[in-house]
């Protein structure tokens, strides 16, 4: 008897562990019932009873439901959207970005052993070409000033709108934790965040490209360790056979389908927190298509770049302008010059600021000489200006009186942001550019590219011409606006901060982009940890404004 009783219990045990055997009810009711006979008390709550098909996560979105206590979920395939080999694209950023140019290579070259690699082996593969002897400030820059654009834009929006309603949000993932925690935290201010450790050497500064003891996160093990006795509420995943055994501890279990997939584009508007600042030079996701094409593109690139460069310094403006177009470049001019009506004294253009190359591009396109003056710029770049430029030194007092110098000697250009923003957002206007000049015509300018930025916040400055030149078809938009009336002016009696202000408004209207009150330093602390100060310039506490 007793041996019948253990081959029993071996059999019952087999057949629960199974993620092919789903219990009826009444099974369930009748272990139960033999438990409770022996013990008045549960250990471990009851296994809940998963269906071979769980609801899809429309159920879940579209019907009325109590409020969520507890939501588990992954990041990979389930908060974000699928793309192309799981997680491979945010790979692709960090091993560009945070590594070079020869580590993307290399991971684009695995992509074809990825595809026949079963999940668990593709990560590890992907862990070592990407955090192979990377350090780790490195990568922690990329994971706060890179990557949370990325997930924002490829945020599955079902399954954001339930995490956020949740009161205790988990995420349990196989990822690296060290890639996806910032943002989960600060951004969507996740509770618990478990993914998989990285081995580190020299005193934790490089990583190994192996995964730690614990090897990768096994999710329902996770969520075991993660909530004890208890069990989450509710449970989102995909419907892979092996997210069956994390939707099993849930109390009620939902899986992302392709008809969740059709409308799941998370629109800016819903953002957590508004994307102002980001970093880095890929403008587009790198899937491994992409990112060949990149790679086969990027020789012609850098040969277009220099020719671009070579052709708006050594040409004049009309046929800069015109060799320009056939290689691609776009310049779309809208709006008129005003004449100027003091033959004595320049015009002050005030613009947006989007690259460096502004000034560069409103005295082409208006083909007329220009002065530029700016707070940081290289030496580099300051070689290769095709117009001339004039490093500010934040001195209100000097710069003043350097920026009433140019302006009788010709028409000046001049952007008051103090840096660049690629967001549809316009930073603080600095004020002194409203007490100088009684000309002053607003610019709005933006610019659109389809594969690398032509800024940057922590890599090499002179650089973002170049980056900004090698895209196929770079495009600038110049819209000319109406020339400031003299009663809205300094002359007029209104106050500096006004003037900057109502500017400000004017073209973040013109734009359709969005004023706030941040500045230069706001953007460099948060991307690069430093106040976007180069070597050799002049530092002043003086508030600009």
């Amino acid at each position: 008897m007793d041996y019948l009783m253990v081959l029993v219990r071996l059999a019952e045990w087999l057949m629960a562990n199974s993620i092919f055997y789903r219990p009826s009810a009444a099974a369930a009711a009748a272990k139960n019932k033999i438990k409770l006979t022996k013990s008045t008390s549960f250990k471990h709550p009851p296994p809940t009873i998963i269906p071979h098909h769980p609801p899809p996560l429309t159920r879940l979105t579209t019907h009325a439901s109590p409020p969520i206590t507890s939501l588990i979920c992954d990041i990979d395939g389930v908060l974000l959207r699928p793309v192309t080999l799981s997680f491979f694209p945010f790979f692709m950023l960090v091993a560009f970005e945070a590594g070079s140019l020869i580590r993307a290579f290399l991971l684009l070259l695995t992509s074809p052993l990825l595809l026949v690699l079963n999940n668990p082996w593709r990560l590890k593969v992907m862990i070592f070409v990407t955090f192979c002897g990377l350090k780790v400030k490195d990568m922690q820059s990329v994971s706060r000033a890179v990557l949370p654009k990325f997930y924002l834009e490829n945020l599955n929006v079902g399954v954001f709108d339930a995490l956020m309603s949740a009161k205790y949000r988990a995420v349990v993932t196989s990822v690296p934790q060290v890639m996806v925690e910032g943002f989960l935290r600060e951004y969507l201010e996740v509770d618990a965040v478990v993914g998989s450790k990285l081995g580190r050497f020299d005193g934790g500064k490089y990583f190994s490209g192996l995964v730690g003891e614990g090897g990768l996160v096994v999710k329902h093990r996770a969520v075991k360790e993660l909530f004890g006795d208890g069990r989450p509420h509710v449970g989102i995943a995909t419907s892979a056979l092996h997210d069956h055994l994390l939707l099993s501890l849930c109390k009620d279990a939902y899986v992302v389908t392709k008809e969740d997939l059709k409308n799941s584009q998370m629109p800016r508007e819903k953002y957590p927190k508004p994307l102002i600042f980001h970093d880095g030079r890929l403008a587009f996701l790198p899937t491994p298509l992409a990112t060949a094409w990149m790679f086969v593109w990027l020789p012609l690139g850098v040969f277009l770049a220099i020719f671009r460069i070579l052709i708006g310094i050594v040409l004049p403006c009309n046929v800069a302008a015109f060799l320009g177009s056939l290689s691609g470049v776009r310049i779309q001019l809208t709006g008129t010059d005003p004449v100027r009506s003091n033959p004595q004294k320049g015009v002050l253009y005030v613009c947006t600021h989007r690259t460096l190359l502004d000034p560069v591009f409103l005295s082409t396109a208006l083909a007329k000489p220009m002065t530029a003056v700016t707070y940081s710029l290289s030496r580099m770049s300051e070689i290769l200006a095709p117009i001339k430029t004039v490093r500010l030194t934040r001195d209100r007092t000097h710069d003043g009186e350097t920026m009433q110098r140019l302006l009788s000697e010709g028409d000046l250009v001049v952007c008051p942001e103090g840096t660049t923003c690629r967001e549809p957002y316009l930073l603080r206007f600095s004020s002194l550019f409203a007490e100088l000049a009684d000309e002053i015509v607003p610019v709005a300018v933006n610019t659109h590219v389809s594969m690398f930025y032509g800024t940057t916040a922590s890599g090499f400055k002179f650089l973002d011409p170049i980056f900004f030149l090698m895209n196929p078809r770079p495009v600038y938009q110049l819209h000319i606006m109406e020339k400031l009336p003299k009663e809205l002016s300094c002359a007029g009696g209104k106050s500096c901060f006004e003037v900057a202000n109502y500017i400000q408004g004017k073209l973040g209207e013109a734009l359709g982009f969005e004023c706030t009150n941040l500045t230069r330093k706001d953007k460099y602390l948060m991307l690069a940890g430093n106040e976007g100060i180069v070597g050799g310039e002049k530092r002043n506490r003086v508030e600009s404004r």
